[in-house]
């Protein structure tokens, strides 16, 4: 597989609208992707960097994330269809278990490193 490089950073904030406006206002990100899955995450970024901010969850939630615990969700690479592809092929080679997620705008898969981090492959390539 090869990679295009980091698509996001997730992390988990006390107020995401603060957050997001800190972002905006001082580094000079925009929103992106607004209207999608009901405001969750609130993505932002600027150039090819972007961070989704996501509310402190409850232990839970999906991501495992404490409540009121301030926390990296996730660490996200970017992939054209091709690798996308050629990713999920490797790791099923590899006996790593992953998961697709369609969100309407990108394909993304999800696995875990040796260590419990999760990590995501995107893709907004999706035919």
């Amino acid at each position: 597989m090869q990679l295009e490089g980091i698509d996001h950073v997730a992390l988990s904030v006390r107020d995401v609208e603060r957050s997001a406006q800190w972002y905006i206002e001082v580094l000079g990100f925009e929103r992106r992707h607004q209207g999608m899955w009901n405001g969750v995450p609130t993505f932002i970024g600027k150039g090819t960097t972007a961070i989704a901010l996501f509310p402190a969850r409850t232990p839970n939630s999906k991501t495992g994330a404490h409540e009121g615990k301030i926390d990296m969700l996730h660490l996200a690479f970017r992939a054209d269809r091709k690798n996308f592809l050629a990713a999920q092929r490797e790791l099923k080679e590899r006996g790593i278990r992953f998961q697709f997620q369609d969100h309407k705008i990108s394909h993304s898969i999800y696995f875990r490193d040796p260590d419990e981090h999760e990590l995501e492959i995107t893709t907004y390539e999706l035919k």
